[in-house]
């Protein structure tokens, strides 16, 4: 399965190629410090948790710098926020211990917190005003579109490059594409292709603000800007037809009504007829109410993004480690990721809150498990719950898993929702 998954876009290299064309080839490239670093020098962000306040109050100033159009902004091109950034684990030996899990492979959530960083870098790149060492915007991850996989293993001991550009933009909102490809025996092979869509605000965080426009140079470029669109319209079509405003398909309602049938209790109850509430698990089935992990974080300050709230990179990796033990523990062996996708970010997490973490199994075939997990944040103050995020992994096991199965209408739209997403993932590998 891991050839299957191997089928990597030709357009992002050539592209690569046409971008990078214009650098040397001796140039050091920036590491994932720099990157961090970098970001905080743009939005001019304190380095003390107890400066914040005051470097937010400055950051108000910056009201004055931005654009009332669009039109107003000069027009960019796609290798004008193209950047590449090493990761030296082969290297610099020193880094591996962080990004080390048990099988003495790469830890995926780290990767996860990495590509959000690089990403929110390209677009502050996009977005630079020549004259202007700190920018006025505040540009947060609204989406990760979709990251596919086509390496099983990440290995701990060879360095990583991640590639990057904006690949789309809409008035405030912009797609990024990023690549990441590992060192083997001198060469530099694909082992992920992420797309994120990141929305820029004012510099307080509360209002849309306008993005330089993109302008799309080679016909590649142009394929890709298409592709853009396009996925703006796949998402909105996804969400519309989302179940928790659209009742099933007729195809979908026949799946929920053989999984009832097949889990009726068919012994006869005294009066002769089938009781429609008793109900029975099927051979090698788990029920869904049984295949979920729950987990807590408390939120504090030293996971905060340059805007001190909690960074997006570090819920990603929370939701994706709590998704991981989830299969794991489903499947009764290791899972590997293969594919993240549709996660929205509903709502900012604030430092000091409690985040609290639900993953459930929702769909299974062959060797392959969907989970998702939500997020939802506590605050004590108000006695109120609130989601901030829903994330849907793909994982492939090791070995065949259990069928999981739903009892509830509810967990059949989730298993249906799971379905969906599971379908997308295969279409897309």
């Amino acid at each position: 399965s891991a050839c299957r998954l191997c089928t990597m876009r030709k357009l992002p290299s050539v592209l690569a190629r046409t971008l990078t064309s214009g650098t040397g080839g001796s140039t050091v490239l920036p590491d994932m410090s720099e990157v961090r670093s970098r970001l905080r020098d743009i939005v001019g962000a304190s380095t003390n948790w107890r400066d914040h306040v005051q470097a937010m109050q400055e950051r108000k100033a910056l009201h004055t710098l931005l654009a009332k159009r669009q039109e107003d902004l000069p027009p960019r091109r796609m290798k004008d926020s193209y950047l590449e950034v090493i990761l030296p684990l082969g290297s610099q030996p020193e880094i591996r211990e962080k990004y080390l899990n048990v099988y003495n492979s790469v830890r995926f959530g780290r990767i996860l917190e990495d590509l959000d960083s690089l990403g929110v870098l390209i677009c502050y790149t996009h977005t630079k005003q020549e004259m202007q060492p700190r920018s006025p915007l505040s540009i947060v991850t609204a989406l990760v579109d979709k990251i596919n996989l086509c390496k099983k293993i990440i290995y701990p001991d060879c360095d990583i490059k991640f590639t990057g550009n904006v690949s789309w933009v809409g008035k405030t909102s912009m797609e990024v594409k990023m690549h990441m490809l590992q060192l083997h025996d001198g060469d530099y092979s694909p082992v992920l292709d992420a797309t994120f869509v990141m929305v820029a605000r004012d510099p307080e965080n509360k209002r849309p603000a306008f993005v330089n426009p993109l302008v799309p140079e080679t016909p590649e470029e142009e394929e890709i800007f298409k592709q853009g669109e396009l996925n703006k319209v796949k998402r909105i079509d996804f969400s519309t037809a989302s179940l928790l405003k659209m009742a099933p398909t007729a195809e979908e309602r026949n799946v929920v009504h053989d999984i009832f049938l097949n889990t009726l209790d068919t012994r006869q109850e005294g009066g002769g007829t089938v009781s429609f509430r008793s109900r029975k698990l099927p051979p090698n089935s788990v029920w869904m109410e049984d295949a979920k992990l729950k987990g807590l974080q408390i939120c504090h300050p030293q996971e905060r993004n340059i805007f001190n709230r909690i960074f997006g990179g570090f819920l990603m990796r929370k939701a994706f480690e709590l998704g991981w033990a989830t299969a794991c523990s489903y499947g009764g062996s290791r899972p590997f990721i293969v594919s993240v996708d549709d996660i929205m970010f509903q709502r900012p997490v604030e430092v000091g809150s409690l985040l609290l973490l639900s993953a459930q199994v929702c769909y299974t075939e062959k060797n392959y498990v969907q989970v998702r997990v939500h997020s939802e944040v506590y605050d004590a103050d108000i006695r109120e719950h609130q989601t901030t995020n829903i994330f849907h992994f793909t994982f492939i096991s090791e070995n065949e898993v259990p069928r999981v199965v739903p009892k509830t209408y509810g967990e059949s739209m989730l298993y249906l929702d799971g379905k969906r997403h599971f379908a997308a993932v295969m279409k897309e590998i």
